[in-house]
């Protein structure tokens, strides 16, 4: 068993931090995991995007070019790299900043109002977290329970914020289950 996603956005939106989470997620699991994060030629409001391996023998390359799944929270990412994700396959959309949707009829297709949740929640940083949350619970690659465990620790020098993105993991995860998850088509058989 091996997935791979990739998480993209603007540089400052937390990419690199839900992609790290999602990464020791896996490793936690006891899995083989490989986390490469990529930058743009700004660190704050350039590209940002990080690719996720996680397996349950060696990783074989860091380097992904069609991951299992994708998670997207600029529409410059969706635009870049929605035709690279393999059929079958999971895209969440931050449906906050990306106004098209992905043409694909081959994938899961999630779209989720990140920032306008992360505005209610009252605190417009924990967009990412939101995404984070729904994608957990679509891809399937990790376990949420986990992932929420993973999150407390990695915050525990900030108590603070612990509570707000717990909270925001789980509305991203409730929009995950509350919409219809893809259904591959059948293939056509000959008679």
């Amino acid at each position: 068993m091996q997935q791979e996603c990739k998480f993209a956005g603007f540089g400052g939106q937390g990419i690199m931090t839900i992609g790290k989470l999602l990464a020791l997620t896996g490793l936690e699991h006891g899995n083989e995991v490989v986390w490469l994060p990529s930058y743009g030629p700004e660190m704050r409001g350039g590209t940002a995007y990080c690719t996720v391996v996680i397996a349950d023998k060696p990783v074989s390359s860091p380097v992904i070019n069609s991951p299992t799944h994708l998670l997207v929270m600029n529409r410059p990412s969706l635009e870049k790299f929605q035709d690279s994700v393999k059929p079958g396959g999971c895209i969440v959309i931050n449906s906050s900043l990306i106004s098209i949707t992905c043409e694909r009829d081959d994938v899961d297709v999630l779209r989720v109002p990140c920032n306008e949740i992360a505005i209610e929640l009252g605190n417009p940083r924990t967009a990412s977290m939101i995404a984070l949350g729904a994608f957990a619970e679509r891809a399937g690659m990790i376990d949420f329970d986990e992932l929420k465990r993973v999150v407390k620790e990695q915050f525990r020098h900030k108590p603070a914020i612990i509570d707000i993105n717990m909270t925001a993991l789980d509305r991203g995860a409730q929009i995950a289950r509350d919409t219809a998850q893809f259904v591959p088509p059948s293939p056509v058989t000959g008679s």
